[in-house]
């Protein structure tokens, strides 16, 4: 009878195979809008396995209606998601394996050492745009989902691929996995985690603040109030209001509050000619959440106290800056480090490293946020991707995590869905 152990250890001998994968995908430029050519891919691929396959383009209107829509410019013709299901007897308990396709653009080709499409294996790395973050994630998934479906094991329960789109913008490719009902009875996310177990991620919201001062000539400037001038102000305390909210909050998985809680103003953009006095500006910037927090309860507090910021100075309290919250958002979240998904994972990691997993929380938005609040699936993230080359120039991976993340995904799946 074909065991766990036995398959973790037929890794090994697929290990080139999982490389060439990876390094194929690499070779895409699948930057989010331009996913159709690398899940023409990877559906190719399954198919030849004999996986079923449920392909789909999400449908911008009805995710339109949902909650966590982020308004975006682009619909999803010609970039569907890809499900790969292997079914069991229905007799053991389900799982999603989930993974976003799309990266961020290479940018400028001077500042990498390496072809960002080029997928080179220097040392013991390979890099690449989305090595890291996360197609280092989808080849152990596949690698896994290949290898249990090559063994002819007889499952207990169902195993769900994920292959999705549009992730980085705004996370609509699992969204409308949970809006097509796909359900489980836990989630793994193969984003970058660095091989640590992280059974919660923060949330991130968008803000942007529009200031208005007091139009005047150049050669009369001092008649006018100066916007930069108003914006400072407003910048400054928001810097305050970040470390207040390090001082105060605490998280048991994010102890290292000023990775955990940044908030700051990223744009800065005023005025419309050099020689002209700025009367106007804008400020964009994001604020991170933690998963003990409510994300509408921290919006109404951070617009409440930048107003209250703003009524202390003359000008502004007769023009109160505009507030809203625009673009990106993603709720934080969590699952309980004592879930049973936690432990066998957990039980996994030790079997294939022979060592304790470090658990902890993600400090970035990830989908499981989706599948935890709206799709009903406990989940937890866990890929090869090292976060500190999320998005990074001359991106790369460990040759090594991704094989160790194949075994450690193939011993969590068999020992979480049974088989007989």
């Amino acid at each position: 009878m074909v065991k766990p152990e036995d398959l973790v250890n037929v890794v090994d001998k697929e290990s080139n195979e999982i490389v060439s994968f990876l390094r194929d995908i690499i070779r895409i430029p699948s930057v989010t809008g331009e996913e159709g050519e690398i899940q023409r891919f990877i559906s190719s691929y399954l198919k030849e396995l004999g996986i079923k396959l449920d392909i789909f383009e999400p449908d911008l209107n009805e995710l339109k209606k949902h909650p966590a829509y982020v308004p975006v410019e682009r619909d999803y013709k010609g970039r569907p998601n890809v499900v790969g299901i292997l079914e069991g007897s229905g007799q053991g308990r389900s799982i999603i394996l989930n993974g976003h396709v799309d990266v961020i653009p290479a940018g400028p080709r001077e500042n990498w050492s390496v072809d960002p499409w080029g997928g080179e294996i220097i040392g013991e790395s390979i890099y690449g745009r989305g090595a890291s973050d996360m197609k280092s994630g989808i080849a152990a998934m596949t690698g896994a989902l290949k290898i249990i479906a090559e063994s002819g094991i007889k499952l207990k329960g169902k195993i769900i691929s994920e292959y999705v789109v549009d992730e980085e913008l705004s996370g609509h490719g699992t969204l409308a996995c949970v809006l097509r009902g796909y359900r489980a009875d836990g989630g793994i996310n193969l984003e970058t985690s660095s091989m640590k177990l992280q059974p919660a991620s923060i949330g991130r919201i968008w803000y942007e603040i529009s200031v208005k001062g007091k139009p005047a000539g150049i050669q009369n400037r001092r008649n006018g109030v100066n916007a930069i001038d108003l914006a400072y102000k407003l910048k400054l305390a928001i810097d305050a209001y970040e470390a207040n909210r390090i001082s105060t909050l605490s998280h048991p998985l994010f102890p290292n509050k000023e990775e955990s809680l940044p908030c700051m103003v990223g744009e800065f953009h005023a005025g419309t000619y050099p020689s002209a006095f700025p009367d106007t500006c804008i400020l964009r910037g994001s604020l991170a959440t933690l998963p003990n927090e409510d994300s509408k309860r921290v919006k109404d507090d951070f617009m409440k106290y930048l107003i209250e910021v703003a009524r202390q100075d003359p000008w502004m309290r007769q023009q109160l800056p505009d507030i809203k919250y625009k673009g990106y958002f993603a709720e934080p979240a969590e699952i309980s480090t004592e879930h049973p998904l936690v432990k066998t994972i957990s039980n996994a990691y030790r079997f294939v490293l022979k060592k304790e997993p470090e658990i902890s929380g993600r400090n970035g938005a990830a989908d499981i946020r989706l599948l935890i609040k709206y799709g009903n699936t406990p989940s937890i993230v866990f890929g090869p991707g090292d976060t500190l080359q999320m998005h990074a120039t001359d991106e790369r991976v460990k040759i090594e995590d991704v094989i160790n993340a194949t075994k450690i995904l193939i011993k969590t799946i068999l020992d979480w869905v049974g088989y007989e």
